[in-house]
């Protein structure tokens, strides 16, 4: 009993041990960075489209400068991942920052909107990169024992910049100008990437991963593709040109798509492509109804801002509260219970956060119901990248992050884009708003039961606890 009491205090400490500390810190800092960044973004963007031109063109360019950065992020992803595995993940993450670097000074010293949203792409794509080598440090980097903290780590990253993020931004635009979110970052990069680069070159390739590799930047470009394409058709304001630009869209994209992931991700086959759906599902509910979480208080309950401000700040905490309590329990408790749990707690909340829009419940029903759904999807989504993590073979690791990674992507694109699409044609009907947020987070609770389902799919190998380092 000692010894497993001793074992269980140990686990995770390695993290932060002389070998691993620099690597710790320096994916830590690089997941920061990003996440601070995409935050600011949307906070000075404003002041940004006016200081550039501000007319209709300008506000033209006002939505690709989310969208070329999604569109590029989808590429830059599987890349990151094939060259990983290919010649270790040190190469790729130097790439990785200094395209993410150059983005940030693009962005930081344009003269106009259309090169902002180069500087954005560019950023997209080294941002794509980064975010697949981070899943692959932890998959080479760490032993099996170690897994779950840094991943609770990896996703307290985003709480800093989730709190302090727009305020801060705001500020330096306010004092320094809008430019200066974008340039004091790139010294950051750096430093970054010189805290990480010594760990991340003992992490040598472990192999040639599978056959199917040298096609996957070919089909990531093929996905953006479609994607921007169906993005096109979304801006139309027209409804036929908009079906034709969707169906054109998933014409091209869907079969690189199916080409990206792993065989049965999408019938959520047993093993990794099961827990891979499992994560995209559940990302796909969350991010579906919290994209509209605010205007539901806000215009359909005349609540204040303060209270949308709330429940969305309540979600992001209970997420990394969620990824801890996964790191503590998951050595101890089967795999699949915690997912499903995860995703019935993100169920329950949609039901919550729903029910605002019918019955005159105060505001903060709202804010714990989203607490709870934070709670859940910190809990499912650590889990899930575990699970692959232990089915995927040695020397993939780097497809198996890319997996990971745009499963993730996807699921938040598709489930807001989706809910902005339900939102548009209901209120053009002539549903009321509260109508056709009812109808979002309808869908989004079946996708999470959908979601429960295919969990259950995803432990036939990893059961067992077979853990492939000691």
């Amino acid at each position: 009993m000692n010894d497993v009491a001793e074992a269980r205090a140990s686990a995770g400490a390695a993290v932060w041990d002389a070998g691993h500390r620099r690597l710790t810190i320096g994916l830590l800092l690089v997941i920061s960075i990003t996440a601070f960044e995409a935050l600011a973004v949307a906070t000075v963007l404003p002041a940004t489209a006016t200081d550039l031109g501000g007319g209709a063109e300008s506000l033209g360019w006002y939505g690709w400068v989310f969208s070329g950065f999604m569109l590029a992020n989808l590429v830059g992803i599987p890349a990151g991942g094939l060259l990983a595995d290919r010649g270790g993940p040190a190469r790729p993450f130097i790439v990785g920052c200094v395209f993410f670097a150059i983005g940030l000074a693009v962005a930081g010293f344009a003269s106009s909107m259309p090169v902002l949203v180069a500087g954005r792409i560019t950023q997209g794509f080294g941002a794509g990169a980064l975010s697949s080598i981070a899943y692959v440090a932890v998959a080479r980097g760490y032993a099996a024992i170690d897994q779950p903290r840094m991943l609770a780590l990896l996703a307290s990253a985003w709480v800093v910049p989730g709190l302090i993020g727009p305020s801060a931004a705001a500020a330096l635009a306010h004092q320094f100008g809008w430019r200066s979110v974008f340039l004091l970052l790139v010294p950051l990069t750096f430093v970054a990437a010189m805290l990480a680069i010594r760990g991340l070159r003992e992490l040598a390739p472990a192999g040639t991963g599978n056959s199917s590799q040298p096609m996957s930047i070919r089909a990531a470009i093929q996905l953006a593709v479609g994607a921007g394409v169906a993005q096109l058709g979304a801006e139309t304001l027209s409804l036929l040109p908009s079906l034709a630009c969707a169906a054109a869209g998933a014409a091209i994209g869907f079969p690189a798509l199916r080409e990206l992931l792993p065989a049965g991700t999408l019938i959520a086959a047993p093993g990794a492509p099961a827990a891979l759906a499992a994560k995209g599902l559940v990302t796909f509910a969350f991010f579906g109804v919290e994209a509209f979480l605010p205007l539901a208080l806000t215009l359909v309950r005349g609540e204040s801002m303060v209270v949308a401000g709330f429940a969305l700040t309540a979600g992001t905490l209970a997420w990394t509260t969620g990824a801890w309590i996964q790191e503590r329990m998951v050595s101890r408790v089967d795999r699949v219970a915690l997912v499903r749990t995860g995703l019935a707690m993100v169920a329950v909340s949609i039901v919550g956060a729903a029910s605002v829009l019918v019955v005159p419940a105060p505001g903060v029903v709202a804010i714990v119901s989203w607490a709870l759904a934070g709670l859940g999807i910190g809990v499912s989504y650590s889990t899930t990248t575990l699970i692959v993590f232990e089915t995927t073979p040695d020397g993939d690791e780097g497809n198996a992050a890319s997996a990971l990674q745009l499963v993730n992507v996807l699921g938040v694109a598709f489930g807001t884009g989706l809910g902005g699409a339900v939102l548009a044609v209901a209120t053009g009907a002539g549903s009321s708003q509260a109508a056709a947020i009812a109808w979002i987070d309808a869908i989004m609770f079946v996708t999470a039961l959908i979601g429960f389902a295919a969990a259950g799919r995803s432990l036939d190998r990893a059961r067992s606890g077979r853990r492939r380092r000691p």
